[in-house]
C-alpha cells in the first residue's frame, strides 16, 4: 500500500478546503505533520486557484485539537476505558445486534456521514445500517434544506442551483456569500457583478451585510418578514402583468391555479410588514421582470427562520413566472455524483410523532422527542458519525436527556466532542487530509465536477478512515456470504468487466447485494486500486450510475465510458469536469410528465393566502429581541476547528446589538451582557454594530465548545448557541429549526 511521503523536507500537495460546500482547490506545504503554508490551486478544475481567509487556517483543524488515537469505552462512573480496535468492534457489534434483536433494527437511528468534505464516509454507513435493519437517519442538512428541497421536488424535481457568472440579476436572499460563500469563487464574482453597471445586485436581509454593501438593492426586511416581502414581488410581478406568458405556456402547468393567489396579494401591506417602501418593492419587481436572466440564493438566513419552506416556494415562483430557468444566467438543474437529497413528494413520518420526513430524512428538532418517550417504537440506539449533535441541533439541554436515555450510543470522529463525552463508545477517525475524500457537493451547471481528494499525511496512529470501521462492523456482524465476497475478488483481480459481469449477476440473484454494494466494493474492487485508495470503491458504483443517466454529457466531458471516468476521478488531483451538458438538456432533468414544471403546491398557497393572518412578531414583552443564533463572520467556520487560536479579530464571539439598543441597555463595545431565552442563559462580550436593526442581535456560529486544557479539564470560549435555542420553534412542514430567530431578552451585567 502506498502512502504520500511524510516529509522530510517541504512539500505540496493537492487537495480541498473542507470547510463550506465549495471545496476550493488548494496546496498544502507540508513541513512534518504540520500544515506549513496553504494556497490556492490554480490548476483546479472550478476555483481556479481562489480560496478565502479560513482556508489558510487549516493547521488549526489538522494539528489544532487533541486527537483521538484509540477506542473508548465509558464506564458506569463517566470515565472512559481505552481499548484495542478488535475489542471495541466486537463489543459495539454485539451491542447493535442485542438492541435489533430486541426492539428492530428500525430503532438503531444514524445521524451524520457527512460534514462539508467528509462525504466518503457516508457513503459506506447504508451498508451497516442495512445489516442492521435500519430504516431513519438524519443529518445537518435536515436542519436547512429540506423544505427546499421538498419544494424543489414538486416544481422541478431536483435540485437548482443560480449561474450567478453571467446573470444580469443576481438575488441573495438570507444569504451573505462575502461570508458564507456557496457560489464558487464568491468575493471575485460579487466584485464582477457590483463593477459592471449593466447587472443588478439584490440582496433580502435585515442585516446590513458586506455582500449588501455590494448591492444595487438591498431590501433590508425587518427580521422574520420573508415572506411577506417575497409575497409583495410576486404580487408587482402578477398585477402588472410582468410575466413571461410564453415561459408558462410552453414549460410549465396549472398556472391558471397558481396566479389568482398572487393576484389578490395585498402588496402594500406587504411593504408594510416588511418595514420596506412600496415603491421600493415595486421597482424591485420590476427589475427582475425586465432582465434577461436572474439567478437566487436563499440560505439559512430564511431556511432556519419563519416560515421557511414557504419562502423557497416563493423564491422559486418569482425565477418561473418570468422564465428564469435554463438558459444562460438562470437557474439550473444539473447533473449528480450522488444526491445529496431524495427529491420526492412522497412523505414518510417518524415512527413516534408522525412528523413529516421530507426526503424521507427525520427532522433535526423532533429527533429528542422521537427518544423521550415509553413509545414502543422509539429510538433505541444512535450511531454517531463526523458530526457533534450535542453542541449543534437546537435545545441542546433536550438532546442530551436524549442520548442519557439510549441503550447505546456510538461515536465516530477525530476528537473528543461534547458528543462523544456522552457517548457508551467513541472510534477515533482519521481526519480528512489523512484518508481519499470527497465531496457530494456537485452543484454545476452546465459543466459539473467532481473531486477525489489523495491523503496529504498518513493516518494518525490508532486512527481509521470511517470506511474500514464500517467494513469491520458489517464483517463482525456476519451478514454477507463469503461466496459473495470470493466470487467478486476473483473478478476484481481479473479486470473491470468480469468485475461489473460478476456483481451484476450476484444482483440478479440475491436482492440484498445492491443494498451492501458499498461494502461489496470496498472489500473486493477497494484492495485492487492504486495507492491505498480503497476508500473510493464506492466511486466505480457511482460512476457506473453517471453513465447510464448522462452518457452524452459524460462523453462531452471527455470520458469515453463509465471505466474511463472512474479512472479520471482517481487521477484527477485538482478534480476533473463529469458531465458537460448544453443549455437544451437542462429540460431532460425536469423529472415530470412532458419535462414541464407543475406550478401548484396546494399547501403553500395556502399559507401564502394566509399570510394577512400568520404572525409575523415572536418577540414579548418578556423577550423583546430577536436573536440571530449563528451569524457567519471573517474568522467564523463550522465547528470542526477546535481550536480557538485560529481567530484573528473577535475571539470570544461577540454579541452584535444595535447602537440604539446598547443606549438603552447601557452597553458599550467590551461590556458584558447576559443573553436569556425561554431555554437558557448565556453571556458574551458586546459589540455595538450599526449593520443590525435595532430589536436584532446576533451571536456567531463556531463558539462555545467544550476545548481541553492543560490541566485535564475543559474551557468553553463564547456561546454554545444551541444552549439558547428551543427546539419547538420549527418549521411546521419541515421542521427545520429557527435558529435566525430566536426571542431572547438581553441585559447588561454589571460588577
Amino acid at each position: 500500500m502506498t502512502h504520500p511521503p511524510q516529509a522530510t523536507e517541504a512539500t505540496w500537495h493537492k487537495t480541498a478546503c473542507i470547510l463550506c460546500e465549495n471545496n476550493c482547490g488548494v496546496q498544502i506545504q507540508t513541513d512534518g505533520r504540520r500544515f506549513a503554508k496553504i494556497r490556492g490551486d490554480k490548476d483546479h478544475v472550478l476555483t481556479n486557484g481562489y480560496t478565502c481567509n479560513k482556508a489558510l487556517r487549516l493547521d488549526h483543524y489538522q494539528n489544532g485539537a487533541e486527537r483521538l488515537t484509540t477506542p473508548l469505552r465509558r464506564e458506569a462512573d463517566g470515565s472512559f476505558t481505552p481499548l484495542d480496535w478488535d475489542t471495541a468492534i466486537r463489543e459495539i457489534a454485539a451491542r447493535l445486534k442485542a438492541v435489533r434483536d430486541t426492539h428492530g433494527g428500525e430503532s438503531i437511528f444514524y445521524y451524520g456521514g457527512a460534514g462539508q468534505g467528509n462525504h466518503l464516509g457516508g457513503a459506506y454507513n447504508g451498508a451497516l445500517m442495512r445489516a442492521l435493519g435500519a430504516r431513519y437517519s438524519s443529518n445537518a442538512l435536515a436542519q436547512e434544506k429540506l423544505g427546499e428541497a421538498w419544494v424543489d421536488a414538486h416544481l422541478t424535481g431536483g435540485h437548482t442551483a443560480g449561474e450567478f457568472e453571467h446573470a444580469e440579476v443576481s438575488m441573495f436572499i438570507g444569504k451573505n456569500p462575502w461570508q458564507t460563500h456557496g457560489v464558487p469563487r464568491a468575493r471575485t464574482v460579487l466584485k464582477e457583478i457590483a463593477k459592471d453597471p449593466t447587472r443588478t445586485m439584490i440582496v433580502m436581509d435585515p442585516v446590513r451585510t458586506e455582500t449588501a454593501d455590494l448591492a444595487d438593492v438591498h431590501l433590508q426586511v425587518k427580521p422574520g418578514t420573508d415572506a411577506w416581502c417575497l409575497a409583495g414581488i410576486l404580487g408587482v410581478l402578477v398585477q402588472e402583468d410582468l410575466i413571461d406568458h410564453a415561459f408558462l405556456e410552453a414549460h410549465t402547468v396549472q398556472a391558471e391555479e397558481v396566479l389568482p393567489h398572487l393576484k389578490s396579494v395585498n402588496v402594500a401591506r406587504c411593504a408594510e410588514v416588511s418595514g420596506l417602501d412600496e415603491d421600493l418593492l415595486r421597482t424591485t419587481a420590476r427589475r427582475i421582470a425586465a432582465a434577461s436572466s436572474v439567478s437566487t440564493y436563499e440560505d439559512l438566513g430564511v431556511q432556519q427562520g419563519p416560515n421557511s419552506t414557504l419562502i423557497s416556494y416563493l423564491i422559486k415562483l418569482i425565477w418561473l413566472l418570468t422564465g428564469n430557468f435554463a438558459k444562460p444566467g438562470a437557474m439550473q438543474p444539473h447533473s449528480w455524483s450522488a444526491p445529496l437529497a431524495r427529491y420526492t413528494t412522497r412523505i414518510r413520518r417518524t415512527p413516534v410523532t408522525g412528523a413529516r420526513m421530507l426526503g424521507g430524512v427525520v427532522p433535526c428538532n423532533v429527533i429528542a422527542e422521537e427518544i423521550l418517550t415509553d413509545h414502543p417504537k422509539r429510538f433505541r440506539a444512535m450511531l454517531i458519525e463526523s458530526s457533534n449533535p450535542a453542541h449543534s441541533l437546537a435545545d441542546s439541554a433536550a438532546f442530551r436527556e436524549a442520548l442519557a436515555a439510549l441503550d447505546l450510543v456510538v461515536v465516530i470522529d477525530i476528537a473528543m466532542t461534547e458528543t462523544g463525552r456522552l457517548a457508551d463508545y467513541v472510534l477515533p477517525a482519521s481526519s480528512q487530509f489523512e484518508k481519499w475524500e470527497a465531496t457530494f457537493f456537485n452543484f454545476e451547471f452546465p459543466r459539473n465536477s467532481f473531486h477525489l481528494r489523495a491523503p496529504v499525511l498518513d493516518p494518525l496512529p490508532g486512527t481509521l478512515p470511517e470506511p474500514e470501521i464500517h467494513a469491520r462492523l458489517v464483517r463482525e456482524l456476519g451478514v454477507v456470504p463469503n461466496i459473495h465476497l470470493a466470487v467478486l475478488r476473483t473478478a476484481a483481480r481479473l479486470g473491470r468487466t468480469p468485475f461489473k459481469l460478476a456483481f451484476a449477476a450476484l444482483a440478479a440473484v440475491d436482492k440484498k447485494v445492491l443494498g451492501m454494494a458499498p461494502y461489496l466494493l470496498y472489500e473486493t474492487l477497494g484492495p485492487t486500486l492504486p495507492d491505498g485508495a480503497r476508500s473510493a470503491a464506492v466511486l466505480w458504483a457511482l460512476a457506473q450510475r453517471i453513465g447510464r443517466e448522462y452518457p452524452q454529457a459524460m462523453r462531452r466531458a471527455g470520458h469515453t465510458n463509465a471505466d474511463a471516468l472512474f479512472d479520471a476521478m482517481l487521477a484527477g488531483r485538482s478534480g476533473i469536469t463529469f458531465t458537460q451538458d448544453e443549455y437544451e438538456d437542462a429540460w431532460r432533468y425536469v423529472a415530470h410528465p412532458g419535462h414541464r414544471i407543475p406550478l401548484p403546491i396546494p399547501e403553500l398557497l395556502g399559507l401564502l393566502d394566509a399570510l394577512d393572518k400568520t404572525a409575523s412578531v415572536h418577540t414579548t414583552e418578556e423577550f423583546p429581541f430577536v436573536l440571530a443564533a449563528g451569524q457567519r463572520r471573517a474568522f467564523t467556520a463550522n465547528a470542526i476547528f477546535r481550536d480557538n487560536t485560529w481567530r484573528k479579530r473577535d475571539p470570544d464571539g461577540a454579541l452584535r446589538i444595535n447602537p440604539h439598543d446598547a443606549e438603552q441597555l447601557g452597553l458599550t463595545d467590551g461590556a458584558r451582557a447576559q443573553i436569556t431565552t425561554g431555554r437558557g442563559t448565556a453571556q458574551a462580550t458586546v459589540e455595538v454594530d450599526g449593520r443590525m436593526q435595532p430589536g436584532h442581535a446576533a451571536l456567531p456560529n463556531g463558539f462555545g465548545l467544550d476545548l481541553p486544557t492543560a490541566d485535564g479539564t475543559t474551557e468553553r470560549t463564547g456561546v454554545a448557541l444551541n444552549t439558547l435555542t428551543d427546539l419547538r420553534w420549527r418549521d411546521p412542514i419541515a421542521g427545520t429549526p429557527w435558529h435566525k430567530h430566536v426571542p431572547a431578552r438581553i441585559e447588561a451585567l454589571r460588577d
